[in-house]
């Protein structure tokens, strides 16, 4: 059996299976009676990555069939500042798991997403996990936290999504919320409105954020960004998903 290498962003670990993409999505998000269960975030890394500080090899190794054929499902390598310490071309597919163990595959973008009028609502992942609005785009958003920020606080990588605002984006105070499934609306309708009358791009509306990711509210894909460069996985359109990736998106909105 191949020996898969995942990176996994929640929580941040690097993990030797071999199980395939949807069999570890699967088993990560429901198969264990040794976690709480809940959605599965993660990238399959290239099995060549020898990255220094990693035990691959010995992980590798380890990683052999149960006594009754069936395969082993993880070794952990490491569950520490894993994501700035692997070069982004190790990456290849993103990988999204809903609570129930559906799993859809994404791969990388050829080019950014064009950049709209309006506000933006990003939610980080890894290494840390806030809430921000901000007047900046995804490819300047990722540069004021990773490459040239204004703040004392500097990440060496980050992964990131952008969560759609609607109407919000546009007009914070008045607009309809609609179907937007966000807690504290009010708050969030504040924080935006302060982008528009304070000298600053980016605001912190929650420092922690309880509960998963509302796949639904994703408003164009996932980023992904060192101090070389930034990626982009672009999240299928609604029609996309109703089509060819059903059974995922009744399971992600449900």
């Amino acid at each position: 059996m191949a020996v898969h290498l995942y990176l996994s962003l929640i929580p941040e670990a690097l993990i030797a299976s071999m199980l395939s993409p949807e069999e570890f999505g699967a088993y990560y998000a429901i198969g264990s009676e040794k976690k709480s269960r809940g959605q599965a975030i993660f990238f399959e890394i290239d099995p060549q990555f020898r990255g220094k500080g990693f035990r691959v090899d010995e992980a590798i190794k380890r990683c052999v069939p149960h006594e009754d054929g069936s395969p082993k499902r993880s070794i952990y390598i490491s569950v520490y500042r894993v994501l700035e310490n692997i070069p982004l071309e190790a990456i290849k597919s993103l990988y999204l798991t809903t609570q129930d163990g559906r799993t859809l595959g994404i791969e990388p973008g050829q080019s950014l997403p064009v950049v709209d009028d309006g506000l933006h609502l990003y939610r980080e992942i890894s290494p840390v996990s806030p809430l921000v609005v901000s007047a900046l785009g995804p490819q300047a958003f990722y540069e004021l936290i990773v490459k040239n920020p204004t703040s004392l606080i500097k990440l060496p990588a980050v992964c990131f999504l952008e969560l759609r605002l609607d109407d919000l984006a546009r007009d914070p105070e008045h607009a309809e919320a609609g179907d937007l499934p966000y807690s504290n609306m009010e708050h969030l309708r504040s924080c935006l409105v302060s982008l528009h009358s304070k000298a600053v791009s980016s605001k912190m509306v929650d420092r922690l954020p309880s509960g998963g990711i509302p796949f639904r509210t994703i408003k164009n894909g996932f980023f992904i960004g060192n101090s070389e460069k930034l990626m982009y996985f672009p999240f299928p359109d609604e029609k996309s998903l109703v089509d060819k990736y059903y059974r995922w998106w009744r399971s992600a909105t449900s």
